[in-house]
């Protein structure tokens, strides 16, 4: 695997949002319109930014383009990122405080609600990508999250087009989603949503799912891979259609299993490996990620999360 990283040294980008996550877990059933007792831990969150953390563990080039604050928070964000290997050449700093992620947690570790506040992706502009083409042109693959504005998405799909870059697209979860049901997708490599995110990403006369997949793939989306929790996932593209089984484990939180799904993802892609490896190394380190707390596996380096695939897909 060493010999694959000296080949393919070209960093993976990841343009979007960094945050301070705060989690209450419930420690008992919610209780609606009165106090609940819970206990509560920080840590460094947002998609594009938990990409990249996990990325940068797995031995993966990583640069974030992201916003934070000239705040306390931001200077912490900053400094998570760089002690796990993060890049930040492009990242910008606002006045103004960072980006937050309040959720509440049920007691199974499932999301009961979340806030998010003083997040300032549509900071990352056209203009600001435009002044860092060198840095974009020498990526492996470029990620973006549904945080960022469509006319951002936009410019960097068309970028990547050009350049020959994979422009993988994250939903993130259904509002960011919506913005995206009528964009120019032609050519983008991958999305990824999940059972809510897919309807809003299409027009109303695509009721069902496969009417949802054909879409998207008249729409010029190359790859579509379909994230159906318990029940696993599917990756669907014009030639075929993969589905792969969940593994079977006690959740202790499920913040940020969806991020490290994909990241696993993208280091097969990485490492050049074929598409159901890729979903099967995905898939254990979401695995991973949802029997700690919090959205990084930080247990993990690439050579430990490559023989760990066995222990949940022996065949």
């Amino acid at each position: 695997m060493t010999l694959l990283l000296h080949i393919m040294p070209n960093p993976v980008i990841c343009i979007g949002a960094a945050l301070v996550d705060e989690l209450f877990h419930a420690t008992d059933e919610m209780l609606m319109a009165t106090t609940n007792d819970a206990i509560v831990t920080k840590t460094a969150g947002g998609v594009s930014r938990n990409i990249a953390h996990q990325l940068a563990l797995l031995d993966v080039p990583v640069q974030l383009i992201t916003v934070v604050g000239n705040d306390s928070d931001g200077d912490w964000l900053k400094q998570v990122c760089t002690a796990a290997g993060v890049q930040m050449d492009a990242t910008i700093t606002k006045d103004g405080l960072s980006g937050k992620y309040t959720g509440i947690m049920n007691v199974d570790g499932s999301l009961f609600s979340a806030f998010l506040t003083n997040a300032a992706n549509h900071l990352i502009t056209p203009e600001h990508l435009s002044k860092h083409t060198e840095l974009l042109g020498s990526a492996s693959f470029i990620l973006a999250d549904a945080n960022i504005n469509v006319d951002t998405a936009e410019w960097l799909l068309d970028f990547c087009k050009k350049s020959g870059i994979p422009f993988i697209m994250e939903p993130v979860s259904v509002p960011p989603a919506k913005k995206f049901f009528n964009a120019n997708l032609d050519g983008l490599f991958m999305i990824t949503p999940n059972e809510d995110e897919l309807p809003v990403l299409c027009t109303e006369q695509a009721s069902m799912t496969q009417m949802q997949i054909e879409e998207l793939l008249e729409r010029g989306v190359q790859n579509i891979w379909l994230h159906n929790g318990k029940m696993g996932s599917a990756l669907y593209n014009k030639e075929k259609a993969i589905t792969l089984h969940a593994p079977d484990i006690e959740v202790v939180d499920c913040t940020g299993a969806g991020d490290g799904s994909l990241s696993g993802f993208i280091l097969g892609k990485f490492l050049g490996l074929e598409d159901m490896r890729c979903l099967k190394l995905a898939h254990t380190l979401s695995a991973e990620i949802l029997q700690v707390n919090g959205a990084i596996a930080t247990h993990l380096n690439q050579e430990k999360l490559l023989g760990l695939i066995t222990k949940y897909y022996p065949n």
